[in-house]
């Protein structure tokens, strides 16, 4: 079914709806807290937020007595929106849950636009983004680009993962395999593994120790493979790819984090296809493709948009090879989404 386009009167009317939803769920979450009175809520303590249910989160609690345990909070309505990896302050209470009522300040944290254009924070306290992609579906470098961007704007150090590397054995494909010699020429590291055959797990078991890592990529390149591969017990559901489209289909729905025995977390989030950089500004997207920094401000004209301006310095490095044509082109199509 073709998605329909709504008007911007649907969108305000849509959005409206859900703001009056919200406030009546900060409204209920308030009566909840006013009804533990007395020595009903226990003293605050730390906690990290591991899963988020719209109003209620699931927070573990990391000191004390309840170390370990995972209780499912309620927000004080005065909080922002939480978000997977967020440090809390929380109060539990006799019933086996809580309430959260205090945000510990964020070290990271990676936002995406929503279908309305607002930015979004979807994990927080991240120092690790992996990149996943696969031969199957059809990776673009833009998508990849993409992410790259954002991790270098949120400080966030990239890893690119190749998954179903097995799949290369039956159907070669050279111009994946030079994609990564590119970006790993750059600086950027890379691996390739197979979640289904249990190739290059080690590698990435040793990436991911002692980091906060979130997987990031398309659906269906098997992120949900690789963290059953990496943790097993967790049976996360695997989605087939579709026949019609050849894209990948959603199995996670929401963000949730997992602990390593040896040491490190991850946070797994919902495949996305598209990730929007509507958000940044134009200086900030040159700045996030990092073999263009040396040539920065060596253009002959100061407002110079790199496109087709003659003493551009960008495209005179890209006439000499210390440039790739291909990432000039995703800069520009990124540069076309970004807003005026």
């Amino acid at each position: 079914m073709a998605k329909r386009n709504l008007s911007r009167r649907q969108n305000w009317r849509i959005q409206k709806i859900q703001d009056e939803r919200a406030a009546r769920a900060d409204r209920r979450a308030e009566r909840a807290e006013e009804s533990l009175v007395g020595g009903d809520l226990g003293s605050e303590q730390p906690g990290l937020v591991i899963a988020h249910f719209g109003v209620q989160v699931d927070v573990e609690a990391t000191s004390g007595e309840l170390a370990g345990q995972i209780r499912r909070c309620y927000r004080r309505a005065n909080l922002p929106t939480l978000v997977t990896g967020d440090r809390v302050v929380w109060r539990p209470d006799n019933q086996q849950g809580g309430v959260i009522v205090a945000q510990q300040e964020r070290q990271t944290e990676l936002c995406r636009p929503d279908q309305r254009g607002q930015l979004k924070p979807v994990a927080a306290n991240v120092d690790r983004l992996i990149i996943v992609f696969a031969p199957l579906p059809t990776p673009y470098t833009n998508l990849i680009d993409r992410y790259l961007v954002a991790a270098e704007q949120a400080d966030i150090e990239p890893l690119l993962v190749m998954n179903k590397s097995d799949l290369l054995k039956t159907s070669p494909n050279p111009e994946l395999l030079q994609w990564l010699d590119d970006y790993s020429r750059l600086g950027y590291r890379t691996l390739l593994l197979s979640a289904g055959e249990g190739d290059g797990l080690d590698n990435l078991r040793a990436e991911l120790k002692d980091h906060t890592s979130v997987f990031v990529g398309q659906s269906g390149v098997g992120k949900s493979s690789l963290i059953n591969a990496l943790l097993p017990g967790q049976d996360l559901r695997v989605g087939a790819l579709s026949e019609s489209t050849g894209k990948g289909t959603h199995t996670t729905t929401t963000a949730k984090l997992f602990h390593f025995p040896a040491g490190g977390d991850l946070i797994d989030s919902p495949g996305i296809r598209e990730f929007g950089l509507t958000h940044i500004s134009h200086d900030e997207l040159l700045e996030g493709f990092i073999e263009f920094r040396p040539f920065l401000g060596h253009c002959r004209f100061r407002d110079c948009q790199h496109l087709h301006e003659p003493g551009c310095a960008l495209l005179q490095a890209v006439e000499a090879g210390e440039i790739s044509a291909i990432r000039m082109s995703s800069y520009r199509h990124i540069l076309s989404t970004l807003a005026n």
